[in-house]
């Protein structure tokens, strides 16, 4: 085993949850330069961060939609013209395939008079 593996500098730290305020009292070996003062009345290190237990979707049940640029509908346009070019593909080759037929036809015709 390695000697002097872990840290030897946990005190007490307050992490406060920047999304809704939420602030919890831990362990931590966390450098800091900000304090707050503590419902016990003593002040401690004070950590902020984004996203805490208290405001992460996972642990709080909500589900949030994301859906922030329109990816979906972004989606479902593309799809959409790319089904519309199909068709006007489908089309143009079976116009094109009549207009083949229809000529040798006339060609045909001719050749029999």
């Amino acid at each position: 085993m390695k000697k002097a593996l872990h840290p030897k500098n946990y005190r007490a730290v307050v992490f406060q949850d920047l999304n809704n305020g939420f602030t919890f009292l831990t362990r931590s070996t966390v450098a800091t330069e900000e304090t707050i003062k503590w419902e016990d009345g003593n002040e401690y290190p004070l950590v902020k961060v984004h996203i805490t237990s208290a405001s992460h979707p996972f642990f709080t049940g909500e589900e949030r939609v994301l859906d922030i640029e329109g990816r979906v509908d972004k989606f479902k346009a593309r799809a959409k013209a790319a089904e519309a070019a199909r068709e006007a593909r489908s089309k143009a080759a079976a116009k094109q395939t009549a207009r083949k037929a229809a000529k040798a036809e006339k060609a045909d015709a001719k050749k029999a008079q």
